[in-house]
């Protein structure tokens, strides 16, 4: 699976690059009816082929990004696929309660997080060293709650909340919860 972190960088600059395009057709447009003096005439040949263009090259993005997002597979064929290790963890009371005191699993394992809120709509996040999300899911009482992820580095991860449940809420961070070994 690739780095999400790999895939916001590559679809920050693609997207980017579009709007400035879209913006500049917009400035260009904007000139050509606001000048001084003249009056107005319907666009060229050129602004009919730069928006045509603009056309083909967003649905083409799309397109092509579609295929980037890293959990996209695993979502769709998750009714084929056997989890290697399966955590049920409980929120309740602004609390996360794990199974052990750290989630330990290998590189290349599948790991499906099933959490089950007691009493509020909680956020169930896990979070990289720098602080950046690797996923999250809402956590709804009374409903199933589970992701399902594969790990292909090692690392150190940290479990947050990334719902709004309440002042007590931001306090939700168990620090080192999840460390993926080689």
């Amino acid at each position: 699976m690739v780095d999400s972190q790999v895939v916001l960088w590559g679809q920050t600059i693609a997207y980017t690059c579009y709007t400035i395009a879209i913006i500049s057709l917009m400035a260009w447009f904007g000139y050509k009816i606001t000048r001084q003096g003249e009056t107005y005439k319907a666009p060229n040949k050129f602004f009919y082929v730069y928006v045509s263009v603009l056309i083909v090259a967003g649905v083409s993005l799309h397109i092509i990004t579609y295929n980037t997002i890293p959990w996209a597979p695993m979502d769709i064929n998750r009714a084929e696929i056997k989890a290697d290790k399966v955590f049920d963890i409980t929120v309740a009371n602004h609390q996360f309660n794990l199974p052990a005191e750290k989630l330990i699993i290998k590189v290349g394992e599948k790991a499906l997080f099933n959490v089950t809120s007691n009493d509020l709509t909680y956020g169930f996040g896990l979070f990289r060293q720098d602080n950046s999300m690797l996923f999250q899911m809402q956590v709804v009482p009374g409903h199933n709650n589970d992701i399902l992820w594969q790990f292909n580095k090692p690392g150190v991860y940290s479990i947050r909340s990334t719902e709004y449940s309440g002042p007590k809420g931001a306090q939700m961070i168990i620090e080192n919860a999840v460390e993926v070994i080689e």
